[in-house]
Formats: structure tokens, C-alpha cells, sequence
């Protein structure tokens, strides 16, 4: 089905509504069918997470929110912990094979991860309340040979080496194992094990998944003769074109102690004026009607809505409390000139600062720029600010003569502010 055909798609059900209003659909198996399975009760719809880092990202953010509508609108959500996939390694949309993990580096970032899925989902008994599985359950029990033989004569080479995620590695003349290349049957797999222990008859998951989720719903309807459909957002950019959630400093971690609620608050506070709205939609729980009043402001207006924008994406992740004291804090040093104790803070020895430290030094450490000489552009175009003054000289000398109020504050351009303290 195009785009074109699902935007013009009248939904029945409040699931594939809320959908297709806040712009999460991409690509679905068959529309018509979910629709309806959606309206006629409660469906389990689950997406997978691999365990590759102790937190997940910025970028798996709108799969979460995702399983949240899926609650939201009456049904019930089962994010899958990838402890035996990640053992694998998933090649879609990578170049490279990613490092193997241990067993115990993969149960640790397990239990990071799932810290986070309890600030937007609810968990319990009942009949909507979401269920967290791990596919190592099942995958770990599989013997090859079992596997191969049950499995394995569902799938064609031939149809594996039409899909992008494998094409591409080809085209590349990048390296493709044939650990990886199981992947997808893996996959497929856990897809078929949730309808046979869940009901369940739906996946979800990015546009790259597409293949590997194509492969699932047709190994449930092959085996079992069971309903199943497919479901993927599309590919998240902003609105100059970039990847989102990338940035100079490195990925944007949903845990807190990997990425401070301040820096969370500013990055959404730093979003580009054409997509407030979007994300608005995507990633916040407010009504489409006030997001369509915060989408008709322009010029020093739209600073606002990426403030509500910003408040309203840090209180699901991190609470409330949280989010004002980012948002106190973020006012204070941008449009009070003050100093905040909640701001990012690199703590440099005291000797360091004694002898004296280049500003291009500190810029990269502090992540306010990716290298020496992007510190050293941005100085020269007056973007680097130390102690609210512009300095164009990134090799300048920053030493404890700068200490103001105990600390030294950096700042790039006019949304990044970090501070400076010794030790």
C-alpha cells in the first residue's frame, strides 16, 4: 500500500487512527486487516530491542512511543529484550558487523534498558497491561540443526538477497557473515514464539526492519495458519536532513546516567523550527488541536512551543520535577546570564587550569564540539563564548584566573553551556 493510499485510508479502530494522525506509519502488511482486528478487540502487538549498549537511544524513541499508543488505545504492548539476537547481530542498515557481546555484558544491558519502558508503559496483569519477554528463551533452547530444519524451509535465499538490508552490505562490498545473515529467520522466529505464547499479531518496528518483519508475518501464516500483520514508522530525520538524535556530542541515552535530564530538556529545546510540530505529535502526549496552535507560531513564537516541546518530552522520561529543573536551569544560563548547579558540568584538575588549558581542549572534552579544529571554526565565527564574552581564539589559555562564582562557563553558539569546575 503507498503513502498516498494511507493517508487516504479511513480507519476504524482508535489504534490505527491515533497512527496515521500523528504520522507514525510508514509501511503496513495489510492495513485493512489490523484495522479491523483492532476494532473488534484487544491485540498484543510487540517490538524488539536488542541489548547492544546499557541504555537505548534517542533514535528508539518513537518505537516506545509506539507501544504507548498501542495502550493508549485499548491494547496490550510487549517490548521484546533481543538477549538472544543480540548474540547474533542485526545487518540491517549497518555496514559493518557489530562486536560480539558476552552473556553477562548482554544481561547488564538488559537491565539498563528496562528501566526505561516503565516511564512510558504499564505493566501488570491485566488485559491491556504491557508484557516484557527476553528471545533468548527460546532461541538459547534451539539446537542448529532443530532450527534449521523446522525453520529454515520457510525462508529462500533467493528472497533474502532482494531485501535492502542485505543488498546494500553486497553493493558495498562489505562483509556479510552468515551468522548475521540468520539473523532474519531469528527474527521470524520470535514472531511466530509470541503468537503461540501471546496471541500476538502484530510487529512493529523502523522502516529498516521491514524485511525481517515481512519474514515473521509470513512464517506465523505458513506454520500456523494464523493471522498476522506488519507494521513500520518511517526512516526519522529532522527537518536540514539529519539523522535524528545525532549530534556533536554522541547519542542521546534515554538512562540518566548516561545522559543528564538538562542535556535531554536541551536537546529537544534545540529542535529545528520545522519540525516542532512533528515531534510534537510523535513524541509528546498533547492533543493534536493545541499542537496545531503551537505549529501556526512563527518568528521568536516557536521558541515557546520548543520550550513546551522540551517540558513535555522530559516529564514522560524523566518526571516532572525533573523537567522544571531543567527548564529553571536552561533559563538561567541562556536568558539570565546566571549559573545553575543543574547545568553539565566537566570537572578539570586544578593543576590543569593552573598551568593552563587551550579552550579548544576544553570545547571537545565538554562535547561542545567534535574536534580541536571544529572548535577552533567554531571560534573564528564567533560561536564560542567563554564566560558570556565571544572569543575567537580557540587556543587561548582558560586558567583558574576565569573562575567566576567557582566555575568557568563554555558555551557554543547560543544553546550549549557547559561549566567548568576544578578539582
Amino acid at each position: 500500500m503507498s503513502q498516498t493510499d494511507i493517508a487516504s485510508f479511513k480507519p476504524k479502530s482508535d489504534f490505527v487512527r491515533v497512527l496515521q494522525e500523528r504520522g507514525y506509519i510508514h509501511q503496513v502488511t495489510d492495513i485493512e486487516g489490523l484495522d479491523k482486528a483492532a476494532s473488534e478487540g484487544v491485540i498484543t502487538a510487540y517490538i524488539g530491542f536488542d541489548a547492544t549498549a546499557s541504555s537505548l537511544h534517542v533514535g528508539s524513541l518513537i518505537q516506545i512511543m509506539m507501544l504507548r499508543r498501542l495502550q493508549q488505545t485499548g491494547h496490550r504492548p510487549l517490548p521484546l529484550m533481543g538477549g538472544g539476537t543480540t548474540k547474533v547481530g542485526d545487518p540491517s542498515d549497518k555496514d559493518t558487523q557489530r562486536p560480539l557481546l558476552t552473556d553477562a555484558q548482554i544481561a547488564d544491558n538488559i537491565a539498563g534498558i528496562k528501566t526505561v519502558f516503565e516511564k512510558f508503559l504499564r505493566f501488570g496483569s491485566g488485559p491491556t497491561d504491557a508484557v516484557m519477554d527476553d528471545n533468548a528463551r527460546w532461541l538459547d533452547a534451539l539446537g542448529y540443526v532443530q532450527f534449521l530444519r523446522e525453520y529454515g524451509v520457510h525462508f529462500t535465499i533467493n528472497r533474502m538477497l532482494t531485501f535492502d538490508s542485505v543488498k546494500r552490505r553486497l553493493e558495498r562490498e562489505q562483509p556479510l557473515t552468515f551468522l548475521e545473515f540468520n539473523y532474519m529467520l531469528m527474527q521470524a522466529t520470535d514472531f511466530l514464539e509470541l503468537n503461540r505464547r501471546y496471541g500476538c499479531v502484530l510487529q512493529m518496528g523502523g522502516s529498516d526492519q521491514w524485511g525481517n518483519i515481512v519474514n515473521g508475518v509470513e512464517l506465523v501464516r505458513r506454520m500456523d495458519s494464523k493471522p498476522a500483520y506488519g507494521l513500520t514508522t518511517p526512516l526519522l530525520t529532522t527537518a536540514s536532513g539529519a539523522k535524528m538524535g545525532k549530534t556533536v556530542s554522541g547519542a542521546m541515552w534515554l538512562n540518566a546516567d548516561l545522559l543528564s535530564p538538562y542535556d535531554y530538556w536541551q536537546f529537544w529545546r534545540n529542535t529545528e523550527d520545522g519540525d516542532v510540530g512533528r515531534f510534537m505529535k510523535l513524541f509528546t502526549d498533547l492533543p493534536l488541536e493545541e499542537i496545531a496552535r503551537y505549529e501556526a507560531l512563527r518568528g521568536a513564537e516557536i521558541n515557546e512551543a520548543k520550550k513546551v516541546l522540551a517540558d513535555e518530552a522530559a516529564t514522560l522520561l524523566h518526571g516532572a520535577d525533573a523537567a522544571r529543573t531543567a527548564r529553571t536551569a536552561a533559563e538561567q544560563a541562556f536568558e539570565q546570564g546566571g549559573l545553575s548547579a543543574d547545568l553539565p558540568t566537566l570537572m578539570t584538575p586544578a593543576t590543569d587550569l593552573e598551568a593552563g588549558v587551550p579552550l579548544a581542549n576544553l570545547a571537545v572534552e565538554a562535547g561542545l564540539a567534535g574536534s580541536r579544529s571544529d572548535a577552533r571554526r567554531l571560534a573564528q565565527g564567533g560561536g564560542l563564548r567563554l564566560n558570556d564574552v565571544a572569543e575567537p581564539d580557540a587556543g587561548r589559555l582558560v586558567t583558574l584566573a576565569d573562575l567566576k562564582d567557582g566555575a568557568i562557563k563554555i558555551a557554543a553558539g547560543k544553546k550549549k553551556i557547559v561549566l567548568i569546575k576544578p578539582i
